[in-house]
């Protein structure tokens, strides 16, 4: 649904901070995100966390959410159950879509259920035997938390010696690991913005890998977008769009994918409420397809509208 008035989306709230492991990625988005909506005449205002945000909603303060908190709590279904109740409107995935995105274990699962690409993996506990994993899938390996995001506790494991800080590093946040087997090739990531696929970016990092100093911190990760060209960028953008939706996600976030040295595609993730800061990769694609941050934030809260608050 496109809106032209500013005045149809009401009084809203920009749902930021909150008290995820991605809190201060989620308080820089918010700002940004705060700052375009209001340059384009929307009412918008700043509020921290879900219960401050809960309370709000039941005292009348607002007409619907855009929501950009980070991680646990904000985007994983927890808060979009809470708005559903209440009957608010509110951007990105509904509870399904968020729920099962931010379960890494889950989305391959789904994904390997409809045939879609995606590392060889197994979920670990702790007390369970890490050996036998090992021995399946051979090293290197990735070994991250299943319930995170923007990279937070991922170690790149090449030899024994490098894995009990890695499981250690992983187990400090809460849920099984996911010990997956490392794709060689080069790190790709597909916007999705109201049902279409943008273009892709191929990410290329300084340092080995694209870890959470290179997002959000370092100013030399070189960003090529688009990635790809002809027949290899639109199956790339198919694969990402049929993922997403395969995942239940809707409204907009972003797939991630690896090309291996062969030419294939490997799925890793679906991020439903990815970063909307100055080293974020959404904003990148539009801006490839001249849509620039203001309009980008406008064509988020415009898909409250749509089926993601249903």
């Amino acid at each position: 649904m496109r809106i032209t008035d500013p005045k149809l989306f009401g009084r809203v709230a920009v749902a930021l901070g909150g008290n995820s492991a991605e809190r201060d990625v989620s308080l820089d988005s918010g700002r940004n995100v705060l700052e375009a909506l209001r340059s384009r005449g929307v009412d918008a205002h700043p509020v921290d966390g879900i219960p401050a945000l809960l309370d709000a909603l039941r005292a009348g303060h607002f007409s619907r959410v855009f929501n950009i908190l980070h991680g646990r709590g904000g985007e994983d279904g927890m808060l979009q159950g809470a708005l559903q109740a209440l009957g608010v409107p509110f951007t990105g995935s509904g509870v399904l879509g968020s729920a099962l995105t931010m379960d890494k274990v889950r989305t391959k699962e789904v994904w390997i259920a409809k045939g879609l690409p995606t590392p060889r993996f197994r979920a670990w506990r702790k007390g369970e035997d890490i050996a036998a994993i090992i021995t399946e899938l051979g090293y290197p390996v990735i070994v991250k938390p299943s319930h995170e995001g923007s990279s937070v506790g991922i170690t790149r494991v090449h030899g024994e010696a490098d894995l009990p800080a890695a499981l250690e590093l992983a187990t400090r946040y809460d849920g099984e690991l996911v010990i997956e087997q490392l794709i060689v090739g080069d790190e790709f990531t597909v916007g999705i913005l109201d049902g279409e696929a943008l273009p892709s970016i191929h990410i290329v990092p300084k340092g080995e890998f694209y870890d959470y100093h290179a997002k959000y911190v370092a100013e030399d990760t070189q960003y090529i977008c688009p990635g790809l060209q002809g027949e290899a960028e639109q199956a790339m953008r198919a694969l990402a769009l049929a993922a997403f939706r395969a995942a239940g996600a809707s409204g907009w976030g972003r797939v991630d994918v690896m090309r291996d040295r062969d030419g294939r595609n490997w799925l890793l993730e679906v991020n439903t409420t990815p970063g909307m800061t100055s080293h974020s990769l959404v904003p990148k694609a539009a801006r490839a397809v001249g849509i620039d941050f203001a309009e980008l934030c406008w064509r988020i809260l415009e898909t409250s509208f749509g089926d993601s608050a249903a």
